[in-house]
């Protein structure tokens, strides 16, 4: 079991080992973490106007490095898409499992909640 897990793990850590951000990419004066923030918020709606305007575009290119990436990230997972919490889950059914006496046999019943 652990193996199975250090394996893939391992490769993606090597994997990762080897990105690194182009410098023409990273500019001081370049968008940071606000602009980050707010690009990550309205991502969505970005991403589909990127679809039919050329010239717009999901993320900002040049920006100074990690804090951009840090607050676009803020962005679409805490303020944006990923913050969504009105998942409502309801019960339909109640499925029982009950064992037959003497056996090792199985008997699931099910029942409309």
């Amino acid at each position: 079991m652990r193996g199975r897990f250090l394996l893939p793990a391992g490769a993606l850590f090597a994997l990762a080992a080897c990105a690194r951000q182009s410098a023409a990419a990273v500019a001081p004066g370049a968008p940071g973490f606000l602009l980050g923030l707010w690009h990550g918020f309205i991502f969505p709606v970005a991403w589909v106007l990127s679809l039919f305007l050329p010239e717009v575009a999901v993320y900002a290119v040049p920006n100074n490095g990690g804090w951009y990436d840090f607050g676009y990230f803020l962005g679409i997972v805490v303020f944006g898409v990923g913050a969504r919490k009105t998942q409502t889950v309801y019960r339909t059914r109640v499925i029982r499992e009950r064992v037959v006496p003497g056996t090792h046999r199985i008997i699931r019943e099910e029942d409309e909640g």
